[in-house]
C-alpha cells in the first residue's frame, strides 16, 4: 500500500513539473510575441524618419535559451526585422530584412512604453527590389529618365536612348563610393561616340542613400528577377515615435 502511494505521489509529481513546464513555455511564447509586436512598432517608428514606410513590418527574436531570461538581462542576441512592400522615399521595393545583433532593450519598450530607446550595436539590411524599381531611382538622383531596366538570362540589361540611337546593354551593377554603378559588359551596334557616353551616363551611379537606420551601401547582386542590395550600420538607435 505505502509503495503504490508513493508511485502515485511520484505520478503526481512529475505531471505537476510537465504541467508547470508548459505553462512556462506558454507564458515565454506570449511574452515574446508582445515583445516583437512592440519592437516592430519601434523599427516602423524609426524606419520613417528615413521616409522608409511598408505595407507590414514584424520582428522575431532569435537567441537563447527562451525569451524570459533575456528579458530579465534586457540584452538580446539577434532580431530580424521584416518589412513586407517597403517604399524608400515613395520608390516602392519588395521587401527589406534587417538582422541586429547586439540588442539592448530597456523594459519599458516591451511593456508599451514610449519614451525609452532600443540601441543595437550592429545591422545587417538586405533590400529586394525590381530592376525598374532601381530605374525609378536613377531617374529621381541621376536624371536617368529614360532608362529601363529587366533581367533577363540571369543578366541584368539596360535600355536607353542617346543622340537620337536606342541603346541596349548588357550591365553589371556595381557599388562605387556608395552608389549603385552600371559597368557596361556589352554594348553592341552604337558608334563609339555614343557608346562613350552610355558609358559615363551609367558610371555616375544610381543614389540610393535614403535606406532606413543610416545603412551604408556594401554590395548589390541580381538573384532571380531581383536586385538585391546589402548595406550595414552602427550603433543604430530605434525610437518609438512621441505619442
Amino acid at each position: 500500500m505505502t509503495s503504490t502511494r508513493r508511485r502515485r505521489g511520484l505520478r503526481s509529481l512529475v505531471v505537476a513539473i510537465v504541467l508547470l513546464a508548459g505553462l512556462g513555455l506558454v507564458a515565454d511564447r506570449v511574452a515574446e510575441s508582445l515583445a516583437e509586436d512592440q519592437l516592430a512598432a519601434a523599427a516602423e517608428d524609426e524606419a520613417a524618419r528615413y521616409d522608409v514606410r511598408a505595407a507590414a513590418t514584424s520582428a522575431e527574436i532569435g537567441g537563447g535559451p527562451g525569451f524570459l531570461p533575456q528579458l530579465v538581462r534586457g540584452d538580446f542576441s539577434r532580431i530580424t526585422l521584416t518589412m513586407q512592400r517597403p517604399t524608400i522615399a515613395s520608390v516602392p521595393a519588395e521587401e527589406l530584412t534587417a538582422d541586429l545583433t547586439g540588442i539592448q532593450v530597456p523594459r519599458e519598450v516591451l511593456t508599451g512604453g514610449r519614451g525609452a530607446t532600443v540601441t543595437v550595436d550592429s545591422a545587417d539590411i538586405r533590400l529586394r527590389m525590381t530592376p525598374d524599381a532601381l530605374a525609378r531611382f536613377a531617374a529621381r538622383t541621376s536624371g536617368l529618365d529614360r532608362l529601363t531596366l529587366r533581367v533577363a538570362d540571369g543578366r541584368l540589361r539596360a535600355q536607353l536612348t542617346v543622340r537620337g540611337v536606342e541603346a541596349a546593354a548588357v550591365v553589371r551593377p556595381q557599388v562605387r563610393d556608395g552608389r549603385v554603378v552600371l559597368v557596361i559588359d556589352d554594348l553592341p551596334g552604337v558608334p563609339s561616340a555614343v557608346r562613350d557616353v552610355v558609358r559615363e551616363l551609367l558610371g555616375r551611379g544610381i543614389d540610393v542613400s535614403d535606406l532606413p537606420f543610416g545603412a551604408a551601401l556594401k554590395q548589390v547582386a541580381v538573384v532571380g528577377q531581383s536586385v538585391v542590395l546589402t548595406a550595414t550600420a552602427s550603433d543604430v538607435e530605434l525610437r518609438p515615435a512621441s505619442p
